[in-house]
């Protein structure tokens, strides 16, 4: 018995080092196994039984991410001064290298992604960056995925989230909508009038090759004013010849 309790501790300490050698991943994770502290092999999903003291293993999740780009403060091209954000969706393509190549792979990416939006947004003119958002939106998941593909990352997408302008240049804005709109009415208007007078001239050529046509017309007018209740005007049609003479 005395044996039997002496041998306790040990069985404990067995026991526990063969608890912690057995783990279980998911699906969705694999296992970077390091063994005395060189790269063995990437393991998973499932059961994994690691050699006591000997192997570590570092868990890595495959499942695609969704990381906030916090607000920066980015001058464009024609020096006008935005706070741009967005969000970044990437996965872990190589889990090896995205333990290995880099300290922290999400630190990394979310560091890089910042830079990139400042820089790239910086080489367009405001009215590209609002009119050419999914251009610039390409451009940026181009550009992420290939800085980040030494780590084992895949960058999926990227969206420039937001843009947020100066108040002055809101106003400015809005006075150019506005310019903008007052612009179309007026040709619009032009338009008619142009669309009106050529219609006009039409009718002024169909009449004037009848000479009972205008007469029609005058009659045509009156009882269109007649028939119009409670209307006591009265009006009558004199040829213009007859006017001259009086005139002259």
């Amino acid at each position: 018995m005395e044996t039997i309790v002496s041998f306790l501790p040990f069985l404990f300490i067995v026991g526990g080092l063969l608890v912690s050698s057995v783990k279980i991943l998911d699906e969705y994770e694999r296992g970077v196994v390091l063994r005395l502290g060189k790269f063995s092999g990437v393991r998973g999903p499932g059961l994994i039984i690691l050699v006591p003291m000997v192997e570590k293993m570092i868990k890595v999740d495959l499942r695609l991410v969704t990381m906030d780009v916090p607000g920066q403060d980015i001058i464009s091209k024609d020096n006008v001064t935005l706070k741009v954000n967005g969000v970044v969706y990437f996965k872990v393509s190589s889990p090896d290298r995205a333990i290995i190549s880099v300290e922290n792979y999400y630190h990394a990416t979310g560091q890089i992604a910042q830079t990139t939006l400042r820089s790239v947004i910086g080489q367009y003119e405001l009215d590209e960056i609002l009119a050419q958002r999914d251009k610039i939106n390409v451009r940026l998941q181009e550009i992420l995925d290939e800085l980040t593909e030494p780590w084992g990352i895949k960058v999926t997408n990227v969206e420039v989230k937001a843009i947020d302008l100066p108040v002055e240049m809101q106003r400015a804005m809005a006075k150019q909508a506005e310019a903008e709109r007052e612009k179309r009415a007026k040709i619009i208007s032009a338009e008619g009038e142009l669309l009106a007078s050529q219609k006009l001239s039409e009718a002024a050529a169909v009449l004037s090759s009848q000479k009972e046509g205008i007469t029609l017309r005058y009659l045509e007018t009156m009882r269109e004013i007649a028939s119009n209740g409670g209307n006591t005007t009265t009006f009558f049609p004199l040829p213009s010849d007859f006017l001259m003479k009086f005139i002259k």
